[in-house]
């Protein structure tokens, strides 16, 4: 399978890679900010399964010029696409009395704009002769009647639209051979987890958490469409 996963740098993102470039059927392809950090988890693959194939591609997301430049590199290594996993995440934690236009254009650029430009691009590369995957990448406090958190109302709310999204995307492609599944994470300990709350301790590791959406985004196509999952210990 040919997979792209955004937020490839650090935390899930960059456990998924790893999980998924140990198969050596698949092509991964790692986009994240952080050129450096893409090179070392390239690798890091390469070091764990000399047959892995990851080609990293360093782009920022809320910037709509350097995703455009991304649709056209990626068409330098492959024409299709069969899986998209939309993991990249941006938080601004702060009063909502406090948040300005520049922190709410930078959550829902890179946590809701970047994905539908990303997935409008890849549409016509979304490999049609089996049942292509995209795979929104949600929190679970954007999902409905669950648990909210103080300062977190930019986040959480980018991540409801995703929800939203999701499910509007599986109803207007429904007739194509293209399945829309969300994932709403509770808690796993990456650095954006660090960042938002210092000191707190996730049931789950980044890696725990990477290896259900690996599972789910190669498999789950094949059962559901159009899904907002809550994936937490915790009642939502």
């Amino acid at each position: 399978m040919n997979i792209i996963v955004t937020g490839a740098s650090r935390g899930i993102g960059y456990e998924l890679v790893k999980i998924l470039s140990a198969d050596s059927t698949h092509t991964v392809i790692a986009i994240a900010r952080n050129e450096a950090k893409l090179l070392h988890l390239k690798n890091e693959c390469f070091n764990t399964n000399p047959s892995s194939k990851v080609i990293a591609i360093a782009c920022d997301l809320s910037n709509e010029n350097e995703i455009k430049k991304l649709l056209i590199e990626i068409q330098k290594y492959t024409d299709t696409i069969d899986v998209l996993i939309n993991n990249a995440g941006a938080i601004v934690k702060k009063p909502f009395a406090e948040i300005t236009k520049t922190d709410l254009e930078y959550v829902y650029n890179v946590n809701v704009f970047s994905v539908i430009r990303l997935v409008q691009g890849v549409l016509p590369m979304l490999n049609t002769k089996t049942k292509s995957h995209i795979v929104n990448i949600s929190s679970i406090g954007g999902f409905q009647g669950s648990m909210k958190f103080s300062g977190l109302s930019a986040y959480s709310s980018s991540k409801a639209a995703l929800a939203s999204l999701t499910e509007c995307l599986a109803e207007e492609y429904k007739d194509l051979t293209i399945a829309f599944n969300c994932l709403a994470l509770g808690a796993a300990q990456t650095e954006m987890l660090n960042e938002a709350f210092p000191g707190y301790q996730a049931p789950l590791s980044a890696n725990e958490m990477a290896q259900f959406i690996a599972n789910f985004s190669l498999t789950a196509q094949q059962y559901m469409n159009g899904k907002v999952i809550p994936v937490s210990l915790s009642n939502p």
